[in-house]
């Protein structure tokens, strides 16, 4: 049953339970009455014959008196005799009284109280049945009118399903729950275009980025497949065959992981100790880059997380190898371990407060020659700030008076020690 139908029998059935209540108690309600004003009478026959009698009125008199159109008066005097005749049928209330040894009954006539309450009856139950009929034939349009703003909504969604994107219901009033309804609405369709659009953006720029170095491949395949066995230039395109092979195998890789990140990716659970790690990361940088200044600060073993080794391994490499790429060869990059997590400082430009929120977008460089020339793909922070995320963390960059400034927040921790709570936006290097 529609929504419309619905409401419109609720409302009906309300409606006449309602109406059968009411003509129930109005009925109960006038019989009440009724029976209470023939006591009345009938208790003000006995009085005045109680009276009559006090006064030696004959009882013949007595009856002639009280005898009217709806009252009859009998009375039975001791030695037997009867003044007065009792009616011989139709609905009568009846009442006894005994007065200076006479058996006095009076009779009030109902027939007219009956009849008045029968007709009462028909009347309200006809009224009722006009009230539903009325109300239901109402109720149809009232309903329709106040429930346009569902169809609008159902519209609206037909025509995006069509493919018809930017319509919005735009309500006039949000204190209503319709208007309320209709707004997160246009909230969920402002969401789920957005996220679309992203996407779209998104599988664009990935498709720019592969198509670069997947050219690089082939041009240098087939200058490598065309050259002499014996040419001088072949190592040279074997080289610039390998380097351009290995960074589109990263942008593949990147790209594969922020896709189980956004699938839900079930990460590992094991203790992970944070300082290890950034020793860990001091080594490798230094394999790479031996004359490059970076040092891990912080006990070891003095922050235990439970998390997936291998991802926060990758975060902390993706924010150094940035960290590194900002202070340039001769900068200096420092890895702070604390309660609350790990803090990659960096004595390099800084990132302006505009950026950032927008460096953690994919694909996105703050200096995208360089970062093209480094095999950056852009994704690093994007990848960095999901794994963190997925682990119930926060990564941000924090403002700062010179460089750079990331800081990874990890909630939990083994041994029963918790790891405090996120840094603020104006706490650097907390």
């Amino acid at each position: 049953m529609s929504l419309r139908r619905r409401v419109a029998v609720s409302v009906l059935l309300v409606l006449f339970l309602v109406l059968v209540a009411l003509v129930i108690s109005v009925d109960r309600t006038f019989a009440g009455q009724s029976n209470k004003d023939v006591d009345v009478v009938l208790l003000d026959a006995g009085n005045r014959a109680s009276l009559m009698m006090s006064r030696n009125v004959p009882p013949r008199e007595i009856v002639r008196q009280l005898s009217k159109r709806n009252i009859h008066v009998t009375v039975e005097m001791p030695n037997g005799t009867r003044y007065g005749d009792a009616p011989e049928e139709g609905p009568f209330s009846r009442k006894n009284q005994v007065i200076r040894g006479a058996k006095f009954t009076f009779y009030a006539d109902t027939e007219a109280i009956s009849q008045a309450q029968a007709r009462l009856r028909k009347l309200l139950i006809m009224l009722g049945i006009g009230a539903i009929v009325i109300t239901g034939v109402l109720m149809i349009w009232v309903v329709r009118r106040a429930l346009a703003p569902l169809d609008a909504m159902t519209s609206l969604a037909e025509a995006i399903a069509l493919g018809h994107r930017g319509g919005r219901l735009n309500p006039t009033r949000t204190d209503t729950e319709l208007g309320r309804t209709a707004a997160a609405f246009d909230g969920m369709l402002d969401s789920l275009e957005g996220s679309e659009q992203r996407t779209r953006r998104f599988v664009a720029d990935a498709a720019h980025e592969l198509r670069t170095p997947i050219t690089g491949v082939q041009a240098v395949a087939e200058a490598l497949v065309a050259a002499p066995v014996d040419s001088p230039d072949r190592d040279q395109m074997s080289f610039l065959l390998v380097r351009e092979a290995r960074r589109a195998g990263r942008l593949v890789d990147d790209l594969l992981a922020l896709a189980q990140l956004d699938a839900g990716y079930e990460m590992q659970r094991e203790p992970v100790d944070l300082m290890g790690l950034a020793l860990a990361e001091v080594a490798r940088t230094r394999f790479v880059a031996p004359d490059f200044d970076i040092a891990a600060e912080g006990e070891a073993g003095s922050v235990t997380v439970v998390g997936d080794g291998q991802r926060l391994a990758q975060v902390l490499v993706n924010l150094v190898d940035n960290a590194r790429q900002a202070a340039g060869p001769q900068g200096r990059v420092r890895i702070v371990v604390d309660a609350g997590g790990f803090t990659v400082f960096d004595d390099g430009l800084g990132v302006p407060e505009a950026e950032r929120e927008r460096i953690f977008d994919r694909l996105v460089r703050l200096d995208d020659a360089r970062d093209r020339r480094s095999g950056g793909s852009g994704l690093g922070l994007a990848i960095a700030r999901g794994v963190v995320r997925a682990h119930g963390g926060e990564l941000s960059c924090l403002p700062s008076e010179g460089g750079g400034v990331f800081r990874v927040w990890l909630p939990g921790g083994v041994l029963g020690s918790p790891l405090g709570e996120p840094p603020s936006a104006g706490a650097p290097g907390a």
